[in-house]
């Protein structure tokens, strides 16, 4: 079982996993931890809101520059 999952990794394959010859899961091999934590952001819930939630707000007319964060922004003491 370790060499497929090695080769699948190494060939970024989708092996899916079956339980009684019914599929239940999905192996899907990555080439870079990268690529991993992007898989992660594309499939998580909390994230996929955040950004429709900006979409919404920018197509409304909300927004704000750079620069205008950078001026509201409270300066450090030193």
């Amino acid at each position: 079982m370790l060499a497929i999952v090695l080769k699948a990794e190494a060939e970024k394959e989708e092996i899916v996993i079956t339980r009684h010859g019914k599929p239940t899961g999905v192996l899907i091999g990555f080439a870079s931890e990268d690529e991993w934590f992007e898989y992660r952001l594309e499939n998580d819930p909390r994230f996929l809101a955040r950004i429709a939630r900006a979409r919404r707000s920018l197509a409304s007319g909300k927004r704000t520059s750079l620069g205008d964060i950078g001026e509201s922004r409270p300066r450090r003491k030193k």
